[in-house]
Formats: C-alpha cells, structure tokens, sequence
C-alpha cells in the first residue's frame, strides 16, 4: 500500500532554514576556495576547511528539510552510522572536486571534472541520507527524476566553481553562494518528488518521536564544523579586505623592489617618466 507523504509539514520553515543552511555553507566553502586560488600560503588548509564547510552545509541542508519528511501514520527513525556516513561522503567527495580546482585552476577539464565529482558528491550525500531512513516500509524512486536530481547537483556545483575561480570579490562569492543554495536545494526536492513509499502493514502506529526530535542531535557536529569556518573567514585579513597591498592588479603577488645600491634598480625607460608604484 502507498502511504501518503508530506514533506513540508511545518510549511515554509524548512525550506527556507534548509536554503539559508546551503547558503551559508557553500558561501564558506567558496570563499575558503577563493582564498586558495588566490595565494599558495596554507592552500591545503584552506580547501580542507572549504570542503568541510560545503559537505557541512549541504547535508545540514538535506537534513534540516527532512524534519519536514513525514509519512502519514508512520514512525520514522534514521540509522546513526548511515546518517553520519552521507556526512562524510559528501566532505570526501567535495574535498576531491575541490582541491583539483585548487590546483588545477577553475577552468577546462579541470572545472568539469571537479564539478562533476563535487555534484556526484552531493546527490551521494542525498540518496545515501535517504537510506538511513528506518520506516515499515520500502522506498521507491522514479528513475528520470533521480537522473534529473543528479544533473541539477553537476550543474550546480560546476557553475560554483567556476564563480570561486573568478576571485572578483566577496559579492561574487556571495551571488554564487546562492545560486548554489538554490540548486542543492532544487536537487534535493527534486529527489524527493521522485520518492514514493510502499507500507508495510498497517498505517494506524502512532509515530513516538517527530523527525525533528531525532535529527536535532545529530547537526550539533556539522554545525559546529560551520561556526568554525565562519570564525577563520572573518578573522582572515585576504577575506575581509579584499585584495591586499601585496597584490597587484591581476591578483598575482608583487615582489616589492630590493633598496640596496645596484640591486634591483632599474633606470627609467627612454620618453616616460617614472612614477612611483602604488602598494
């Protein structure tokens, strides 16, 4: 028997907190990104923390929409493990697609197969997520809509990218950061709309916990992964300033001129005049 399925039955609240979760994470990430692209000081570092705070954003995201999920008359739980294990699959797999744009640079091959890998990473996170749920019941999918789900994700994360490698200011990260909210969070309802749900048995079971009360507990982890990121964006100088006096005006570092006599001076070119340069 098909059960009946609500997955907004707190309304608009989450999708709008689940949006602004992706948002928020993916701002991060790219920016942690950008940074990367930008100078080769702690590059490893900085794509590390990007890709936890995308992987962070995206599953909190996907999870925060699932308080809405419910089956009508049906308890439903989720397996610690196979919930924290989406976690980690959607780090793992953004961290690939990231750190090949990060050294590869965001553009060509490189950009494409970084998308792709980081869009597989999130519709893994999604699907995976979907099968640590525990109901009596199975879960089937329309196949064209997956497919769909899963372009949306490629799609998505291969233009974020390509707007993290662009290093054109925060507001460019920004705009991106949200078109990025809307696709994850596209992908994810469209995955849902492929869902539907044969019962087992009878539907009259009260349900014990609602799926708020259950998934609550288990972001306190991606949470904390996000606040730690937001802290290292804000205290960093590159980040908050913009481009620093060091670079010039391609964003690439400028040597500054050794003082000592004979040492890296050059005379003036014939017919113009020297000017001093700006820091």
């Amino acid at each position: 028997m098909q059960g009946t399925v609500d997955g907004f039955s707190y309304g608009l609240v989450t999708p709008v907190v689940a949006y602004l979760m992706a948002c928020l994470g993916g701002a991060l990430g790219l920016r942690c990104t950008t940074r990367a692209l930008r100078t080769r000081s702690w590059r490893p570092g900085w794509l590390a923390l990007g890709s936890a705070a995308i992987g962070a954003g995206i599953w909190t995201m996907h999870f925060v929409a699932m308080m809405g999920f419910t089956v009508r008359g049906i308890p439903i739980h989720y397996d610690t493990l196979t919930t924290f294990a989406s976690l980690g699959i959607a780090v793992v797999m953004v961290g690939i697609g990231i750190f090949i744009v990060g050294y590869r640079g965001a553009k060509g091959a490189a950009l494409f197969t970084g998308g792709t890998i980081t869009g597989l990473g999130v519709a893994s996170m999604h699907y995976l997520g979907m099968a640590g749920m525990r109901l009596p019941g199975e879960l089937e999918y329309n196949t064209v809509m997956v497919a769909v789900s899963v372009v949306i994700a490629m799609a998505a994360a291969t233009a974020s990218l390509w707007a993290a490698g662009q290093v054109r200011g925060f507001r460019w990260s920004l705009g991106a950061s949200l078109v990025m909210g809307l696709a994850v969070s596209g992908m994810h309802y469209t995955g849902m709309a492929a869902l539907h749900v044969q019962v087992h048995g009878s539907t009259g079971s009260p349900v014990d916990h609602s799926p708020a009360e259950l998934l609550a507990p288990m972001m306190i982890g991606p949470l904390v992964i996000l606040v730690v990121a937001g802290a290292v964006v804000m205290l960093d100088p590159l980040l908050v300033m913009g481009r620093p006096a060091w670079q010039g005006a391609t964003g690439a570092p400028v040597s500054a001129p050794h003082t000592a006599a004979g040492v890296g001076h050059r005379p003036p070119r014939p017919g113009r005049p020297r000017t001093p340069q700006s820091w």
